[in-house]
């Protein structure tokens, strides 16, 4: 059976990989409707609409964190410790995917104070399991 951490480790990589998805499937409309043609994306998505530009940062946003909350994950798993991340898992990819969807909806003042909220809170459950694990080896 799969531990909390296991399970949240894979929604988190699901998510970065849904958005990555997405990201291709828009642009791969626009090079088969002729608007772009298929040399013409940068990786930020400049040159498109906004929702583009914020998908794209969402995904790295994912991809940046992935290392290092992930890695903190995989550590509490492969260790055996992963009754210390266990407890908070869920919440975690629950603040990731939502500081995506924030991200995705808009740029405002309030839903980028929104969406560092959410990213607080990742980081806040990320520097507890690094002390955590660390005490615990």
């Amino acid at each position: 059976m799969m531990t909390h951490s296991a399970i949240a480790l894979t929604g988190f990589i699901t998510w970065t990989l849904l958005l990555l998805a997405l990201m291709e499937l828009i642009r791969t409309q626009l090079v088969l409707r002729g608007k772009i043609p298929a040399n013409g994306f940068t990786p930020d998505n400049a040159n498109l609409s906004p929702f583009m530009q914020r998908l794209a940062r969402a995904h790295a946003n994912c991809v940046e964190s992935l290392p290092v909350f992930g890695g903190l994950l995989l550590v509490s798993i492969v260790t055996g410790r992963a009754s210390i991340t266990d407890p908070l898992a869920y919440l975690f990819l629950a603040c990731r995917v939502f500081q995506s969807l924030v991200h995705l909806t808009s740029l405002s003042a309030t839903a980028v104070s929104v969406r560092f909220t959410a990213f607080a809170g990742q980081m806040a459950i990320g520097l507890y399991w690094a002390f955590k694990l660390l005490v615990s080896l």
